[in-house]
C-alpha cells in the first residue's frame, strides 16, 4: 500500500491524525518518530507529486528534531511540580485539632485551587506558587502544585524538597463556631467546615502525616543523555536507556522511600552540574 496523501482541503492536523494511525504506515515505520517525519513530510510536499521512494529518501532530521524539542518542552513542563497531602482527615494534629471529612467541600467548591494561596511557613511574603489541584479524597485534601522556579525561593525551596529537607505541607484556614465541635473529655475540637486560606510548604507541620509524597527531577531525559555522554562516556544508545532509567526513578520516587537510592541519585546529579 502507499504512503497516505493529503486529501483536498485537508487540513494538517487531520491528515497527520489519518497518516499516523493507517495501517501502512504502523507496519512500515514501527518508530514513532520516523512515522511522524514522513507523514510531516508527505503533507509539507502535497503540491510536489514526490513518489514514495523518493519521500523515503528525504532527510527527516528537522522533523525528528521538532519532535524532540516538543517532547523536551512537555518534560521541562514538569519541572518545579510535587505532589502530596496537606491534610489528614480524622487524625488529631499537635494543636489537639481533628479535620473531619468535608470539612473543605464548601471552600474549596467557591474557590478552586487557584485562588488557595502556595506559601512558604505560613509566610504571607513568601509565596512559593501555584496549585494546579486541590481536592479531597478518601484520605485527606490532595494537592499537587508548581514551584515558582524563575524565583530565588521557589528555586530554594524546590531544592529542599528534592533532597527531603522540606517534606512537610500545612492549611492555613479560617473557621467559625459553627464550623467545629469541641470534645471535653478528649481536648479536641473536631473540624467540620472551614474556610482554606493558604497551604504551606513547612519544616515541621502541626499533623505529622500531612506530607509531600514526590517531586519532580530537574533534569529532563534529554539532559540526562546528554550529560551522561559528556560525563560518562557513554554511547549515544547507552545514554538513552540509562537517561531513561535514572528520569523515571527520579520523578516517581516517594521522598521518605529507598533513602540510599535517592542519595546516590541526587549526589549523581550535582556532580553532572559540576562537571558541565
Amino acid at each position: 500500500m502507499p504512503i497516505p496523501k493529503p486529501k483536498q482541503g485537508e487540513s494538517r492536523s487531520d491528515f497527520m491524525g489519518r497518516c499516523l494511525s493507517s495501517d501502512i504506515m504502523q507496519q512500515d515505520y514501527t518508530d514513532n518518530a520516523q512515522r511522524f517525519a514522513v507523514c510531516s513530510t508527505a503533507f509539507d510536499n502535497k503540491d510536489s507529486k514526490m513518489t514514495d521512494e523518493e519521500l523515503e529518501q528525504q532527510d527527516f532530521s528537522d522533523y525528528l528534531d521538532f519532535e524532540a524539542e516538543l517532547k523536551a518542552e512537555e518534560e521541562d513542563e514538569g519541572r518545579g511540580e510535587f505532589t502530596g497531602y496537606a491534610s489528614v482527615f480524622g487524625n488529631k494534629d499537635l494543636g489537639n485539632d481533628v479535620i473531619e471529612a468535608g470539612a473543605f467541600t464548601k471552600s474549596l467548591r467557591r474557590k478552586g485551587a487557584k485562588k488557595i494561596k502556595m506559601l512558604y511557613q505560613h509566610d504571607t511574603k513568601e509565596p512559593i506558587g501555584v496549585f494546579d489541584q486541590v481536592k479531597e479524597d478518601g484520605s485527606g485534601l490532595y494537592v499537587k502544585g508548581r514551584l515558582a522556579l524563575g524565583t530565588q525561593k521557589g528555586k530554594e525551596v524546590y531544592e529542599l524538597m528534592k533532597m527531603g529537607a522540606i517534606d512537610g505541607l500545612s492549611v492555613g484556614y479560617r473557621v467559625d463556631s459553627k464550623g467545629y465541635e469541641y470534645d471535653k473529655r478528649k481536648r479536641t475540637r473536631r473540624l467540620k467546615e472551614v474556610d482554606l486560606m493558604e497551604i504551606s510548604a513547612v519544616t515541621f507541620p502541626m499533623n505529622p502525616s500531612a506530607r509531600i509524597q514526590a517531586v519532580k527531577s530537574d533534569f529532563t531525559v534529554r539532559e540526562w543523555e546528554r550529560k551522561l555522554r559528556e560525563v560518562g562516556d557513554l554511547s549515544h544508545s547507552e545514554s538513552k536507556v540509562a537517561a531513561s532509567a535514572v528520569h523515571k526513578a527520579l520523578n516517581q520516587r516517594e521522598v521518605e522511600a529507598d533513602a540510599d537510592l535517592i542519595s546516590k541519585l541526587n549526589a549523581l546529579t550535582k556532580t553532572l552540574k559540576i562537571r558541565s
